[in-house]
């Protein structure tokens, strides 16, 4: 004689999982596992929670289906790509000069360096000195710091000299007027060799380009000369060459510029993620099309 006891458990919150690890230490080491992976475990579903998260889901590969017009927009897309990061990528390591005119301060104190060296092939050292003079008064004549007179054959010289002039129109000249005595016979012929006005830089050629793609080449430096008699307050003839300078109130500044390298990050993820997106639009417009077409030719378009 069989016996049928039905025994009633009571409900808890206690899972199946939980019942089977019950039992001695023994027991929950080989069916369940040790402290250790008891945590590895909790830290695997810490990790799927953070998966959760994630906006860029993965399709399984063999959900996908691979095209001819998806083939070549992805060709299209990397060679575009390619070409867009290289044009990028040299605009950035380029140096740009940028051009800015401005007004002067004309109340700013300021001297610009001048420097001449100019040969005389027939005109000894002896007659010859600068003669410096502007707007604000300054007249100097045989200006003598920082010049050089260096003889040449044939009784000639080279002449060097360096001074400074105020920021007002003036000029100086390199004549005979600070000689003890004049010469009676003399050749001003002469070579300049340079002449610069303040900080040693190439000089910045300007370059315009219509709309046609004719371009005019010109420089920043202009020059005119002109012959005439010079008498001196005695009535004898002073030989002398004059350069006569003049300031305009608009100062033009040219400043090297390169792109930030944020802008260029920026610029490279543009290039990057537009053309991606604009590719997948056009991708999945022509597939619907496509797709649309077979249905319409195998009659299942409702």
């Amino acid at each position: 004689m069989f016996a049928l006891v039905l025994l009633r458990i009571p409900r808890s919150n206690t899972s199946m999982e939980d019942f089977v690890c019950l039992g001695g230490a023994e027991r929950q080491e080989r069916l369940c596992g040790g402290p250790e992976e008891r945590r590895q475990t909790d830290r695997s579903s810490m990790v799927l929670d953070i998966r959760k998260l994630d906006i860029y889901r993965k399709v399984p590969k063999d959900l996908t289906q691979p095209t001819l017009a998806g083939a070549i927009i992805s060709i299209t897309c990397v060679l575009f790509i390619s070409f867009m990061v290289f044009n990028d990528i040299l605009e950035y390591i380029y140096i740009d000069i940028r051009s800015e005119l401005y007004v002067d301060d004309p109340g700013r104190e300021g001297k610009i360096d001048v420097e001449v060296d100019v040969s005389f092939p027939y005109m000894k050292c002896e007659y010859l000195g600068v003669d410096i003079q502007d707007e604000n008064g300054r007249h100097e004549v045989g200006f003598v710091d920082k010049t050089e007179k260096i003889p040449l054959e044939n009784d000639g010289c080279r002449f060097k000299s360096r001074f400074e002039i105020n920021k007002v129109p003036g000029n100086f000249h390199l004549s005979t007027h600070s000689a003890k005595r004049q010469p009676e016979n003399y050749d001003m012929r002469h070579i300049i060799h340079s002449i610069r006005f303040g900080d040693e830089i190439p000089i910045v050629p300007s370059v315009y380009e219509d709309i046609n793609g004719k371009i005019w080449n010109s420089y920043q430096y202009t020059f005119g000369h002109k012959d005439y008699l010079a008498y001196h307050h005695t009535g004898h003839v002073i030989p002398a060459i004059w350069f006569k300078y003049g300031l305009q109130p608009i100062t033009v500044k040219h400043k090297e510029w390169r792109q930030s390298f944020y802008y260029f990050l920026t610029s490279i993820c543009a290039v990057v993620g537009g053309t991606f997106t604009v590719a997948g639009i056009i991708d999945s417009t022509f597939f619907t099309i496509s797709d649309i077409v077979k249905k319409h030719r195998l009659g299942k378009l409702s």
